[in-house]
């Protein structure tokens, strides 16, 4: 009877503890499910785009875009904007150098941001803004600074664009707002929404492990206890009612 006690103590109590984040862990789990990643992503107003095949050797060497840079480790040949270039990683950063003339394009201007957003956007909203942030909103977690393009569309899609790449680093709307509080909701990190593996989310995890444990256990000892036969709560209930004195 006192492991039977201590049962159920125990899954009281982990209940107790554990209840309000599996409604959280529910809830989280619907509105998750409710929306397409591709929504979520921004792809679904993304143009599909191909790049095509350039060859080195139709170019200038990439050697005076190399001498501009210091430890170059990767030298990639691209497009930007229709026109060949290259992209240049290095110990002190990453610049785009035209392909042809070889001189440096980035940091690219607000102008070049605007015709790379209307490359990368599907639809016929207008541009609502272009800034130039070094502190962006928590929505963006990527290397500053960068450009933030805000389209006057029903979903507020907003395209941060790298200055020294010129690519879409990120793609956010208010689905993706919505979508990433209750994913940090559902994995329990309240700081940077990423890490699947935190403290907190473990310590529930294994929380509702034991709860489940000890429900497990509670149902054995009342199985061997013979209370789920048939018949065996009416026999309960005479047994009460048999040791209740007499009035």
């Amino acid at each position: 009877m006192k492991a039977k006690r201590l049962l159920q103590l125990a899954h009281r109590w982990l209940g107790l503890i554990l209840g309000a984040q599996v409604l959280l862990w529910m809830m989280s789990g619907v509105i998750m499910s409710w929306f397409h990643i591709s929504l979520v992503r921004g792809e679904t107003n993304t143009a599909l785009t191909f790049s095509p095949e350039l060859e080195a050797r139709s170019y200038a060497a990439p050697g005076g875009a190399i001498a501009q840079m210091e430890g170059v480790t990767e030298v990639t040949l691209r497009t930007f904007l229709g026109k060949p270039v290259y992209e240049v990683k290095a110990q002190n950063g990453i610049a785009l150098f035209s392909a042809r003339t070889g001189a440096k394009i980035s940091p690219i201007t607000e102008k070049q941001v605007r015709e790379v957003a209307k490359t990368d956007y599907v639809g016929e909203a207008q541009i609502g803004a272009v800034k130039r942030l070094t502190n962006p909103p928590a929505e963006y977690r990527g290397s500053t600074p960068v450009w933030q393009v805000t389209y006057e569309d029903r979903l507020q899609t907003r395209l941060y664009i790298s200055p020294q790449t010129g690519k879409v680093e990120a793609r956010r709307n208010r689905i993706w707002r919505l979508y990433d509080f209750f994913w940090m909701l559902h994995i329990m990190d309240y700081d940077e929404r990423d890490n699947f593996n935190n403290l907190l989310l473990r310590a529930a995890s294994a929380t509702g492990l034991l709860f489940a444990l000890s429900g497990l256990g509670l149902v054995i000892v009342r199985l061997r206890s013979g209370r789920y036969l048939p018949g065996a709560n009416v026999s309960a209930s005479m047994r009460d009612a048999e040791k209740k004195p007499a009035s």
